[in-house]
């Protein structure tokens, strides 16, 4: 027997036999809930959904948390070894805890359904004899001590246990019919009579019960179990008996045998008078292409269920409006047509439309109904009779039921067939996650399509030579069409009723119309993407449907939810909620644990709704709450980049705004690199918005994080957009943060002329408004920049004149940085003794303050400058100190610089494949970012494969000065450099 027990009351019982206490009703839902799917993975959610249904208690998570911890112990607490007949009896069960969710980690044959599965499993074998069928099938039903899951209550439960009992009638039979094959038909009447007790409308029940009563010879009981059959079916369902019923009842009176069934599974019935074949597919839609994957995994689950059979098999298809769900579901439903004799039902449940009422389950049932034959005067008022009615038709059946457009899982259930002999496919705009939870539906989620497949998609239309003849047209439809299949085929509707027009021109309006959809408008509401888009915004509710035109406001190309909390000025475990009802719905794409995007059209009907439901005093203030967000959260991450930089000034935090809080650097670089495309742009739009002060102050909080990553083009863009915005109000201050910034940005990019005109234009405007600090930092970068032109004797000039100010200052955290950057001056004049000294002083003050940035880069100078002594040993154990250094903080440009610098003492050593690898490590990290020195280490790397030093050579004295000499003129990969300005604010 297996140890743990579904198929009764929830029960675990150890191998002595005793039974450990499970708690409280809601810990064993729990527990029931993680057997159901024993050593699978299941999501958090779908537990919530299974326990608690949609009455969810405040603290949902938080019961599930407390419940899992208490089975844990359970488990744990259970020490006696568990269950018989399985080679490893003596170990325990574990709850295990990931990424998917919970694991119940315990073998299958340990709980009595799935048992009771492999065992009917075994008996549908081909090769199994009736004789072994009777043993297993027999040892199956053995399992059942009632009703499963006896005592617990939810609609999960109720839809489990329902299944579960179709089960055990589907194995009954099974085992009916082997019994009476080999000839042993008495011993089932017993297990039948119960059976149809207990489910009076089930005709195969009643069916198989005829037959063994005959068999018998105990046929007046057989027509007396007809008799009964016939009228309980007119009293509740308004029906007769099916066509087999009648078939066995009429043998039976002619006193003829009625023969089983053959192989223990029923076959459907032969078409006759009053058995109707449904053909309800329609038609197909013309041209339709791609989705090979989505077909594959189609064909793969009729397969499945081909070769395994089990409860009705359901295909969930969902997706955004207009992205080809129907036409997906009637394309592959033609294709397996054939191999549902018995028909194939069709209907559009409305769920998302014009008339935004979806079609009620029993106006559905009924349609069905009528479909298959049944008199008007004879379907039930009832839905609950109606359903069963049409169950009981389909039993034994094949057919194929396409339930399209359907507004959630309850609208879908009971149109579910319970036969699993047939299959369900269904369309939705909603993710359905209550049928995959529940029913096991298999979902697949369609995306927009592939640029291959919106290009078959025209040429099926427009013809493959009109496509052909102007390829970068029809790139540009597709890329305005936004891989939207309706909204492609409107645009091919209108080509190819103008056959003489160019695609060009087509092209040429939609990018006319661009940021509208009246390019988009379809001949009917539904060939029109604007309709088609209202019908599934206004079945939102209103919070979600306000949040998703809210989101029409953000510039960006993703957002997160707290973001998405901030722009409409609500609670984050509130909007985390929307979001999940607009990820349903398709509205919106969680492509990441957390962050949410949407196709181009649909972010432009968001911009459309918006300026129709919101007022422009609220869209301004949303703009301002996310803009706002953005860029404390930004100053929140700042010190831990620049710890010892002066922060950038900022209005005071208003109550309503939540900005992020990052303990750990890695953290906030992690945020950084997540937001950048939308910090970038709300950098652009708080220009347009009119807030020039964040314009500058976002990315200038935003300098530690661009030069880490050497994200040097949106440094460079962003500051001009901050510099231009400050000059445009005439903001003083913001102007000279922005002229120090642009400049440095310059500098990085090797755009000396022009840094040093910013940085003496901030440095005159630091003068004016009395900002000394400014000036010290705009002489130490002027300094820097001289000295990477190869003009060390001006750096040292302009280093000394900072280091004199900041020394008037009294402010330490900006004198290391002076004193490296003097050192690196020192060091390219071939002055050592003096490098080397300023460096070790620079050292003791930046350790002082904890400033590892700046460390790193003092370390990587004295590498350099023992280089230059031809001290290689010592070169080699300070550039592996100024490697860690960076490694810490993640300055990834200054590990580049590094390597590349250590290559360089490889080679002068005398080994060459040190160095070739050390410059290909510095060559990956710069070609990630794009930086502009890469092109030098590829040159190094070059002239190494070209003209490689015979082994052991070492590099002549004289040569590795003027050559490093060069190299330090002209490749500076991180330094001083850009990173001074950053000290002294």
């Amino acid at each position: 027997m297996a140890d743990f027990l579904l198929l009764g009351t929830v029960e675990l019982r150890g191998a002595d036999g005793a039974v450990v206490d499970l708690g409280p009703a809601k810990q064993r839902t729990v527990l029931a809930a993680l057997l159901v799917d024993a050593g699978r993975w299941v999501a958090v959610e779908t537990l919530i959904d299974r326990v608690w249904g949609q009455e969810l208690p405040a603290q949902v998570r938080t019961s599930l948390y407390a419940h899992i911890a208490r089975i844990r112990r359970m488990l744990a607490d259970t020490h006696a070894p568990l269950g018989t007949g399985t080679d490893d009896a003596g170990a325990g069960p574990q709850l295990r805890r990931g990424p998917g969710g919970y694991l119940l980690d315990v073998p299958s044959g340990r709980v009595d359904v799935h048992r009771f599965r492999q065992l009917v499993d075994q008996a549908r074998g081909a090769q199994c004899t009736d004789a072994e069928r009777v043993v297993m099938l027999r040892e199956a039903l053995g399992l059942w001590r009632g009703e499963p899951l006896a005592g617990l209550a939810g609609g999960w439960v109720q839809r489990t246990r329902y299944s579960w009992q179709q089960q055990r009638i589907e194995a009954v039979l099974a085992w009916a019919d082997a019994k009476f094959r080999v000839g042993n038909h008495a011993e089932v009447i017993g297990t039948l009579t119960a059976l149809v007790a207990e489910h009076p409308l089930v005709e195969p029940l009643t069916v198989a019960l005829m037959r063994a009563l005959q068999a018998a010879r105990r046929s007046p009981e057989a027509l007396a179990c007809y008799t009964v059959l016939q009228k309980q079916l007119a009293e509740e369902l308004g029906t007769d008996p099916g066509a087999e019923a009648q078939q066995v009842h009429q043998a039976i009176l002619r006193g003829e045998s009625a023969p089983p069934t053959a192989g223990g599974t029923r076959p459907p019935a032969e078409a006759g008078p009053g058995r109707a074949v449904p053909a309800q597919l329609p038609l197909e839609t013309r041209g339709f292409t791609g989705r090979t994957e989505e077909l594959t995994r189609l064909d793969g689950i009729l397969a499945a269920a081909a070769e395994r059979p089990a409860p009705v098999v359901i295909s969930a298809v969902s997706g955004t409006a207009g992205v080809g769900k129907t036409a997906l579901a009637v394309h592959w439903a033609h294709q397996v047509a054939d191999r549902f004799p018995d028909g194939h039902l069709y209907v559009n449940l409305r769920g998302f439309g014009p008339s935004r009422t979806a079609m009620p389950p029993d106006q559905a049932v009924r349609g069905f109904l009528d479909a298959l034959g049944v008199p008007p005067h004879r379907v039930p008022v009832d839905l609950q009779a109606r359903v069963g009615l049409y169950r009981s038709l389909l039993a034994g059946r094949q057919v194929l039921v396409v339930l399209d457009n359907a507004r959630d899982a309850d609208q879908v259930r009971p149109l579910l067939p319970g036969s699993p002999s047939c299959l369900a496919i269904v369309t939705s705009r909603n993710g359905l996650t209550g049928l995959v939870a529940a029913e096991g539906a298999h979902p697949i989620a369609l995306d927009l399509l592939s640029p291959a497949e919106a290009h078959d998609l025209l040429a099926h239309r427009l013809g493959e030579h009109r496509v052909a003849a102007e390829p970068d047209a029809v790139q540009e439809i597709i890329t305005h069409c936004a891989r939207l299949p309706l909204a492609l085929a409107i645009v091919a509707a209108r080509a190819a009723t103008n056959p003489g027009f160019p695609l060009s021109a087509v092209a040429e309006e939609l990018r006319d119309s661009h940021g509208s959809l009246d390019a988009f408008i379809g001949d009917d509401l539904t060939t029109d993407v604007r309709t088609v888009f209202s019908w599934s915004y206004h079945a939102q509710s209103a919070p979600a449907a306000r949040l998703f035109h809210l989101l029409g406001l953000h510039s960006g190309p993703d957002i997160s939810a707290p973001a998405a909390a901030a722009l409409a000025g609500l609670p984050l475990r509130e909007t985390r909620g929307l979001l999940v009802e607009l990820t349903r719905a398709h509205l919106l794409t969680e492509y990441l644990p957390g962050r949410y995007t949407r196709h181009d059209l649909l972010r432009v009907y968001a911009a459309e709704r918006v300026l129709t439901e919101e007022t422009p005093q609220e869209r301004d203030r949303a703009i301002e709450r996310l803009l706002t967000w953005y860029l404390h959260t930004a100053d929140a991450a700042y010190p831990l980049f620049t710890p010892d930089r002066p922060r950038v000034p900022l209005d005071p935090l208003p109550a309503s705004c939540h900005p992020l809080a990052f303990s750990a650097y890695d953290q906030a670089l992690d945020w950084c690199e997540s937001e950048r495309p939308n910090l970038v742009a709300a950098v652009r739009q708080a220009v347009s918005a009119g807030r020039p002060g964040i314009a500058w102050q976002l990315p200038a909080a935003l300098w530690g994080f661009f030069y880490l990553r050497s994200h040097l083009q949106d440094w460079l863009d962003t500051t001009r957009t901050g510099l231009d915005a400050a000059r445009d109000v005439h903001d003083r201050m913001g102007e000279a943060w922005g002229l120090m910034d642009v400049a440095c940005a310059l500098t990085q990019l090797h755009r000396y002329d022009e840094a040093i005109d910013h940085f003496r234009q901030a440095m005159v405007l630091c003068r004016e408004l009395g900002n000394t600090v400014g000036r010290c930092q705009a002489l130490s970068n002027l300094g820097d920049v001289y000295r990477r032109i190869g003009r060390p004797e001006k750096a040292v000039e302009y280093c000394r004149r900072a280091l004199a100010v900041n020394r008037r200052l009294d402010y330490a955290l900006r004198e290391g940085n002076i004193l490296v950057n003097l050192g690196d001056a020192y060091e390219q004049l071939g002055r050592f003794d003096e490098a080397i000294g300023v460096l070790e002083q620079a050292l003791t003050v930046l350790r002082r303050i904890g400033d590892r940035w700046v460390e790193g880069i003092a370390l990587d100078i004295l590498g350099t400058a023992h280089h230059r002594l031809q001290r290689h040993d010592d070169a080699v154990g300070y550039f592996h100190q100024a490697l860690d250094t960076h490694a810490d903080i993640g300055n990834r440009s200054g590990e580049a610089h590094t390597l590349g610098n250590l290559g360089d003492v490889y080679l002068a050593a005398g080994d060459p494949d040190a160095a070739r690898t050390n410059w290909q490590q510095a060559l990956a990290i710069l070609e990630k970012v794009d930086h502009p020195d890469a092109e030098e280490i590829r040159e190094r790397l070059r002239r190494l494969e070209e003209h490689p030093p015979p082994p052991g050579t070492r590099s002549d004295p004289a040569a590795d000065l003027e050559q490093q000499g060069e190299h330090r003129t002209k490749n500076t990969y991180y330094g001083v450099r850009g990173r001074s300005r950053r000290h002294g604010r």
